[in-house]
């Protein structure tokens, strides 16, 4: 195998608890080490974060730490693919660890295709743990249809399949050049939105259970909150510039949460609709029940407030992204998208 260069790209911010493992599986990589190169593009952290990257630099040659002043995903990974020399690019996380063959097997992947065809992007199924109690729930929700609906790479891990999103992704460099910049707009879900550009373009996403990551998970009910209620805010823009992109279960969240308030309102004045409230929460509480249950009785009494949490803040995070942005209804669509190319 003639093994390409390939350039990992770390946006990271205030990463200082995880730094150590996510940047040493990198390091711990089973690929040519004149082949790799190390982007860490820093959003400015003022935990530690920096010098824990500049003090491997220092040991290191491969490392390179460059500043992302706007402090969010989307321009420090701009930054990096700007700067990165390899053929193939491979995001990762400061919040997770990859397998010490996850760039070895995404750049095989690569160059192989899948069924006879090429692919244009590679990921795996993520591990996601937690480290206390909590957390493991909350890895746990996480990993279920019922907490996550059919998002394929938290849920599928037996076998290979083409998806419409992966996680910690391996692009070729031509994919990227064609599609131009990771929208900058986007605090949240910017790989839905490049994703889905890949596929408008013709490309393919393969999901192979091959290429493995560990992903640790939010520590506490409030950060899990605040994390989901962003997913669903910007999942709004998202929606507007690509209308196509969205599928049925996006949309369950928000018309949960708008069917309580809706019949909790109209309850005030018609009775029919306190019942209708009231049957709503019995099946909900019921379906959260037996999938809390079936994840394990040992978790199940923090499942079943932690699966609530997922939904609402999701929820709640979408009806307030409708009412933020619903101004640029009008002037979204398919066409409109930052660095989209046709």
């Amino acid at each position: 195998m003639k093994y390409p260069l390939v350039s990992v790209i770390m946006p990271v911010r205030n990463e200082a608890a995880y730094i150590e493992r996510s940047l040493g599986a990198v390091l711990a990589q089973e690929y040519p080490a004149d082949r790799l190169e190390i982007l860490v593009v820093d959003g400015m952290s003022g935990d530690g974060t920096r010098e824990a990257v500049l003090a491997h630099a220092a040991a290191d040659p491969r490392i390179r730490l460059l500043d992302n002043p706007a402090g969010i995903v989307p321009p420090g990974l701009n930054i990096g693919i700007g700067r990165a020399r390899g053929e193939i690019i491979v995001r990762v996380d400061g919040h997770c660890e990859i397998a010490p063959d996850y760039v070895r097997r995404c750049v095989e992947h690569l160059l192989a295709g899948h069924d006879g065809a090429p692919v244009e992007a590679v990921g795996g199924p993520i591990e996601t743990i937690g480290e206390t109690a909590e957390a493991e729930a909350i890895a746990l929700a996480m990993s279920s249809w019922f907490g996550v609906g059919g998002s394929a790479f938290r849920t599928i891990k037996d076998r290979p399949l083409l998806v419409e999103t992966v996680a910690f992704p391996a692009y070729r460099r031509a994919t990227l050049q064609r599609l131009g910049p990771f929208d900058e707009e986007l605090v949240r879900n910017q790989d839905d939105e490049y994703n889905y550009r890949l596929l408008k373009s013709g490309g393919r996403i393969l999901l192979s259970p091959d290429i493995r990551s560990r992903y640790y998970s939010r520590g506490s009910l409030r950060s899990l909150w605040r994390q989901y209620y962003q997913y669903g805010y910007w999942k709004v823009r998202v929606m507007q510039k690509h209308p196509r992109q969205m599928r049925s279960r996006q949309f369950v969240p928000p018309a949960f949460v708008a069917g309580l308030a809706g019949s909790a309102a109209l309850g005030m004045v018609f009775r029919p609709f306190r019942a209708l409230l009231g049957v709503v929460l019995a099946l909900y509480l019921a379906a959260n029940v037996v999938a809390s249950l079936s994840l394990g009785r040992e978790h199940a009494p923090r499942l079943l407030v932690i699966h609530p949490i997922l939904h609402l803040s999701y929820g709640l995070g979408f009806l307030a992204g409708l009412v933020h942005f619903a101004g640029r209804f009008a002037v979204s669509g398919d066409r409109s998208a930052v660095g989209e190319r046709s």
